[in-house]
This record gives C-alpha cells, sequence and structure tokens, in this order.
C-alpha cells in the first residue's frame, strides 16, 4: 500500500503508535486487528494498518519501528497525526527513563502540539509491572500533556486485556480533536 494511499479520509484519523524497540506495539497493534498475538521481529520502517473503530470512523495506525536509529525518523511521521499511542514496557524500570525522554522530545514538537495522547502500559502481565498511576508519574504525564487530552491505559499484547479501552479512549480523543481543528479551520477561513 503506497503512502499516497493512506491519506486519511475524511470520516478518520491517524494514529500515530510509537515507543521503544521491544515495548510491545506491533503485537499490540496485531492484536488490536486480528485477536491474535503474533511472535513479531522488530519492526524495522513501519506497519500501517487500517481498523473500522466506528461504523464512520476509520483509525489509520502507524506503527513505527521504535530501536534508536528508527527514532531519528519518528518526526517524519507527525505531521498529520490525530493522535499518538505511546507504548511502554511496563515491566522495564531499567528503560523507562529513556522511554520518558523521547516521549518527552516527541511532545515538544510544534507538529504535534495538542494532539491528543493515550500511552499503553503494556506487559501488565510481567512480574514487577508499574501500573498505571506509577506511569503517569514516571512520564510525567501532568506535566508534559497539560495541553491536550491524555490518559494511561495498562494493558497486556498477550491476553489483549485493556486494549478495548484503548481503543475507545484514542477514537474517542481523536474525534474530539479532528472536531476542534476543523472548527479552527473554519474560524480561519
Amino acid at each position: 500500500m503506497g503512502l499516497q494511499n493512506a491519506k486519511p479520509s475524511r470520516k478518520g484519523a491517524n494514529i500515530l503508535m510509537l515507543g521503544l524497540d521491544s515495548a510491545g506495539k506491533s503485537t499490540l497493534l496485531y492484536k488490536l486487528r486480528y485477536k491474535d498475538a503474533f511472535i513479531t521481529m522488530p519492526t524495522i520502517g513501519f506497519n500501517v494498518d487500517m481498523m473500522e473503530a466506528r461504523k464512520d470512523f476509520t483509525l489509520t495506525f502507524w506503527d513505527v519501528g521504535g530501536q534508536k536509529k528508527m527514532r531519528e525518523f519518528w518526526s517524519n511521521f507527525l505531521e498529520d497525526a490525530g493522535g499518538l499511542l505511546y507504548v511502554v514496557d511496563s515491566s522495564d524500570k531499567r528503560r523507562l527513563e529513556e522511554s520518558r525522554r523521547e516521549f518527552e522530545l516527541l511532545l515538544k514538537n510544534e507538529s504535534i502540539k495538542n494532539v491528543p495522547v493515550v500511552v499503553l502500559a503494556n506487559k501488565q502481565d510481567l512480574p514487577g509491572a508499574l501500573n498505571a498511576e506509577e506511569i503517569t508519574r514516571k512520564l510525567k504525564m501532568k506535566k508534559y500533556c497539560s495541553d491536550r487530552n491524555w490518559y494511561v491505559q495498562p494493558c497486556c499484547a498477550i491476553t489483549g486485556e485493556g486494549l478495548a479501552e484503548a481503543l475507545q479512549m484514542v477514537t474517542t480523543f481523536a474525534r474530539q480533536y479532528k472536531k476542534s481543528k476543523e472548527t479552527f479551520i473554519t474560524l480561519k477561513e
């Protein structure tokens, strides 16, 4: 599917799925899409997947690789984003600081000013996984996301737990955001 065909329809939004490598982005996307857990390979480049969230609203997920060398390309995907799904491995306390730094950098980017954020606190099935409240604190959500809608959803890509809620949140946020943008454009004209 070429990039030109992947432009969002009037009735939909591009959802950017980012996070460090091994956070579980691709597995989550498969689980959302096919209700199946796949063994995935590290994503070099990106996966695109469209999903009808509600009968009149399509979400296009852009799951972009999270290896260090891929992260410099993240900003190329921000332009048309209607929502950001940021995935963290809640059990990997060692890399949470790195994840927070990347998250902070992302949110400072002008292209996604006000774009709503849903953080997926993935791998809740693993021992010692931080809960939503701890992830909220660690990522300094209240500080970095004061200008936008945000939500932290604990989930598990393997069992699918928390994914329906996450999808609902993303859809609601993306629709509100789209409406507010369209209103703003009308006012400008």
